[in-house]
């Protein structure tokens, strides 16, 4: 499993959101010039985080995103799965694969042990957790 900048970017402007957090709404110029990436880019991820249900947005002057909850109620599994997919190491084991010759396949279970310690790792961390 690799994950893409789309999901290391949008942890990235999850954080910045979380940490510049001082009730207001956060321009995506602020951002992406704290970040360091394009606007142009992080309107697809913001749209991406948005349509999860993750960001409150504004229009106008004044306008812009932050986040719906707090820090601590954002699973890191949850913000990758909304901006990468499917996270399975291999396809047998993603919504769409399905693995026909499991019982007979060896390797299964070590495919599905890795799968299991990513998911429980990602899962186990909050948004919270990493901006402190």
């Amino acid at each position: 499993m690799k994950i893409s900048t789309k999901g290391r970017y949008a942890l990235r402007v999850m954080t910045d959101l979380a940490m510049n957090n001082d009730g207001n709404y956060i321009s995506l110029k602020d951002i992406a010039k704290r970040q360091g990436i394009s606007i142009k880019y992080l309107e697809q991820i913001v749209a991406l985080l948005n349509k999860a249900g993750y960001l409150q947005t504004a229009r106008g002057n004044n306008g812009g995103y932050k986040l719906n909850k707090k820090p601590e109620e954002y699973i890191v599994g949850d913000i990758l799965r909304a901006t990468e997919g499917d996270l399975a190491p291999i396809v047998c084991l993603s919504e769409k694969g399905g693995c026909k010759e499991r019982n007979l396949c060896k390797s299964y279970s070590f495919w599905e042990g890795l799968d299991k310690a990513v998911n429980d790792y990602i899962d186990s961390k909050t948004l919270a957790d990493l901006i402190q």
